[in-house]
């Protein structure tokens, strides 16, 4: 790799300045709850990584100290240290005190990077009670320092001689910001061993001195690797295949594995280390190259069993992928703030003509994975296409008197045609649904109660699912498919509500009707439609002067607040099921838009939610014994987790 490029105070170009960051920290890191939090460190963590990528250092160190701030260092060439001629300033405190300035913008320090948003070291400092950088640079160990959200403390100083090169940053967040300013041990190790598989040749060291953890990680095959890590469990088609190329500026690393006992896809993009959610250009190129591929050895084969070619979502299925992307800055485009979704048109074509000359040749040279992957893909087709002749037979036809039990026995239905503004309820139970409906707004609201406890569906055949009454009835309601066949635009409700009892039992539902949703209706959690509804624990009141003053607690704060307003002479009713409220009770605390708390369901990290539904939900137990052991409190108080936020 070329590592030439110079990297000095010339390189910095200033785009605006720092404003108001702390006023509106949502705008700039998305949230103050733990999500926020740690994009703090995959702020400072990513300027490493760029590093890394471009060829400069090949060992990143992450320190979680007891105090609660955090140490990320590098072997890269140092921040620069000298002034900066358009500013006075130097170079160093001009990057963590300016938004949007920094070596970034061109290709003349960075071939490639990442990056979050754009705004780096300069947000984390802001929302920081303290900063201090020490970087090792031609010959010299400087220091700079600041506190309370960017005010400098101690101004660029010369500490030392070295001949080492290098940045270590060590910041704190604000408490005052945050509603929590707790690191997750477990969040943090998903993200470095993430990135160490992105970056097969750079070592990741993680160390948490709250109890002593230390933790290396370092992938030979990278993103090969990659795979083994997310499906361990299962039975594997034939071996992971690996490509990489570097076409028209674009390096393209793609490794994939198809699996027998999976019945969705799991494909997972970067670009220049940054995960894009969304997809984008490379991800459809990737699936229009594998289609095309699996299509023309079946013709050229003559291996059709009908004139139909095969469908993407048929080729797809069983199938894990990473694909991994470094764009020059000179073409990188996303889609929206957040970069989350990759609109380099360049990419679409690279990857698509990339995958398809590749595995075209792999399928030509092993006929035996060639022949399996056919028969699983035609297997795919002949479901698929049965499904969707049902599924129009179903609508041409009358309804028949079991199909009617499915549907309607046990749904109480919205009266609005309108859609956008429907909501189902999904109840824990027929003692909870009989209240949901007498409190409902008859006009918007559906209650489907629920008669026991849902099977678990993680690696299920829709098949095996759709034989299952409770599922069959909650597929038919909210009557977009499933699986494959699913399809968002056909929803009928657009926010899908899980209402149950706040115990053990309640909290099980939940995860399993979340797991099913995960794995065959994913759209609804990816754009927003899944929530949870969060019912009150306590009822505090008192009657004075005849009149009855009552206020609804969520949690032991609520509860203590409570208890301080109301005073002397109070009553405390606790809630342990949705049943023991009244229709008033739950209409008012849980139904009604304007008093009611839902938790919005939302996937932050894909990677540490692939990696809790296998452990959680999966076959292994021994496996998720040890997890249980290491981040579960077991005592005769309490049953809570307490590493994960």
């Amino acid at each position: 790799m070329e590592n030439k490029k110079e990297y000095n105070a010339s390189s910095i170009e200033v785009l605006e300045g720092l404003e108001a960051v702390r006023k509106r920290p949502g705008m700039y890191i998305g949230s103050t709850d733990t999500y926020g939090l740690h994009h703090l460190v995959w702020e400072i963590l990513n300027n490493s990584v760029d590093e890394a990528i471009n060829g400069f250092g090949n060992k990143i160190y992450l320190i979680i100290h007891k105090d609660g701030s955090i140490t990320i260092s590098d072997e890269g060439r140092g921040i620069p240290c000298d002034i900066h001629k358009k500013t006075g300033i130097p170079a160093i405190q001009l990057i963590l005190t300016t938004l949007h300035s920094g070596g970034k913008f061109n290709e003349n320090s960075y071939k490639t990077s990442g990056g979050l948003h754009g705004v780096g070291s300069s947000v984390t400092n802001a929302l920081s009670s303290f900063m201090d950088v020490v970087v090792q640079k031609d010959g010299n160990i400087y220091e700079i320092s600041f506190e309370n959200g960017g005010k400098l403390k101690k101004p660029l100083t010369v500490i030392g001689k070295t001949n080492r090169h290098g940045t270590s940053t060590t910041f704190k967040p604000d408490k005052t910001i945050f509603k929590t300013t707790e690191f997750s041990f477990e969040r943090i190790y998903n993200y470095l061993q993430e990135s160490a598989f992105l970056l097969k040749n750079v070592h990741f060291y993680l160390i948490d001195e709250r109890d002593n953890k230390k933790v290396e990680f370092f992938y030979e095959n990278g993103i090969k690797d990659y795979i083994h890590e997310i499906e361990i469990e299962k039975k594997p088609l034939g071996n992971a295949l690996y490509f990489e190329d570097t076409i028209e500026g674009i390096q393209v690393e793609v490794a994939f594995e198809y699996f027998y006992d999976d019945y969705g896809e799991n494909i997972k993009s970067y670009v220049n280390n940054i995960r894009t959610i969304d997809g984008g250009s490379h991800e459809i190129g990737f699936k229009l190259g594998i289609t095309r591929a699996v299509n023309d050895y079946i013709e050229n084969n003559g291996l059709a069993k009908n004139k139909q070619k095969l469908e993407g979502s048929d080729i797809r299925e069983g199938l894990t992928a990473i694909i991994s992307l470094r764009v020059p800055e000179s073409i990188l485009q996303f889609e929206g703030q957040t970069k989350t979704k990759l609109g380099t048109p360049q990419a679409q074509t690279v990857v698509n003509n990339f995958i398809y000359q590749n595995f075209t040749y792999y399928l030509n040279e092993n006929k035996e994975f060639a022949i399996n992957l056919v028969k699983k893909c035609i297997d795919s087709q002949t479901a698929r296409l049965a499904a969707r002749k049902a599924k129009e037979e179903a609508r041409n036809k009358k309804k028949t008197s079991k199909e009617q039990v499915i549907l309607s026995d046990k749904l109480t239905p919205a009266q609005s045609k309108d859609y956008k503004q429907n909501e189902l309820f999904i109840v824990e139970g027929d003692s909870a649904g009989g209240t949901a409906k007498k409190g409902r707004d008859p006009r918007y609201q559906a209650i489907l109660p629920l008669r026991g406890k849902p099977k678990n569906t993680d690696g299920l055949a829709v098949s095996k699912i759709m034989e299952n009454q409770e599922f069959a009835t909650i597929v038919n309601t909210i009557g977009a498919g499933i699986g494959n066949d699913f399809d968002i635009d056909d929803i009928k409700y657009d926010k899908i509500i899980i209402m149950t009892d706040a115990d053990t039992d309640g909290a099980h539902i939940q995860t399993l009707l979340l797991t099913f949703f995960y794995n065959y209706m994913k759209p609804l959690i990816t754009e927003g439609h899944v929530f949870v509804a969060v019912p009150p624990l306590y009822r505090v009141f008192k009657n004075e002067k005849g009149k009855t003053i009552e206020k609804y607690c969520y949690d032991e704060t609520d509860l203590d607040k409570a208890k301080q307003e109301l005073g002397k002479g109070y009553s405390i009713s606790r809630f342990k099921g949705l049943g023991e409220m009244s229709d008033k009770q739950l209409k008012f605390t849980t139904m009604d838009k304007e008093h009611r708390l839902l938790m919005k369901v939302s996937i932050h990290d894909p990677v540490i939610c692939e990696k809790k539904i296998t452990i959680l939900m999966g076959d292994d137990a021994e496996k998720r014994r040890k997890w249980l052991e290491e981040y579960v409190d077991f005592n005769e108080n309490d049953n809570f987790i307490k590493e994960i936020k």
